[in-house]
């Protein structure tokens, strides 16, 4: 790869686990569970605690897998979320899920979306957004999901976008924890600034 070129590109693991393309998943559940398992997969291959996966929202036929790719790739926005969106968007070759004559897409998140990908979910064209663990969930193992608008999943439902949460929550709850247990790094933006701010609190430096 050039300077000038960045390819998304799931590893070779994920094509491993993944179920052949005859396979559907009719319920939220168990599109749920698929993005569960790319998760905690992702973890014992040294990635981030994140799965996703974009599916046809009726038929359940499963358009493109996501994992959070930001420590092997050495990029910050390529969020599971982000990576299920690029690859369903070149699937079908369309910039825009919502598309005249395309299926209704669900995207489905084993996270609530940071503010970064919740940025990006309008712009997707996605009909339907489906979360397992909370937005506190993440931030109280560390992560830092960013400034969110309390009433995020109202904006997007006023978009047209449908909002289902708390789907298997303690099952991907129980994938974060496991990446605290593992060791994993909290791989937070600046957050050697925030070291600073905690350091000087009270004092001048606190301002940074």
């Amino acid at each position: 790869m050039n300077d000038s070129s960045y390819t998304v590109k799931l590893p070779q693991w994920v094509g491993k686990i993944l179920p052949g393309p005859e396979i559907i998943y009719p319920t939220v559940e168990e599109r749920m569970e698929l993005a569960i398992i790319l998760a905690a997969n992702n973890i014992n291959n040294n990635g981030g605690p994140f799965g996703a996966a974009i599916f046809e929202q009726y038929s359940g036929r499963l358009v493109a897998p996501g994992i959070n790719l930001v420590q092997q790739s050495n990029c910050s926005v390529v969020h599971a979320e982000i990576v299920a969106i690029i690859l369903a968007q070149q699937k079908v070759a369309n910039f825009d899920l919502g598309a005249e004559g395309l299926p209704d897409y669900e995207l489905v998140s084993t996270t609530e979306p940071c503010a970064m990908c919740l940025g990006a979910i309008p712009w997707s064209g996605i009909n339907s957004l489906v979360c397992g663990a909370r937005d506190e969930d993440a931030r109280s193992i560390g992560f830092d999901e960013g400034d969110k608008p309390d009433d995020w999943s109202k904006k997007l439902q006023s978009r047209t976008i449908s909002v289902t949460r708390d789907i298997l929550r303690d099952k991907a709850k129980a994938v974060l924890q496991q990446y605290v247990d593992a060791g994993g790094i909290i791989y937070n933006g600046r957050s050697f600034v925030k070291k600073l701010k905690i350091k000087h609190r009270g004092g001048e430096n606190d301002k940074l």
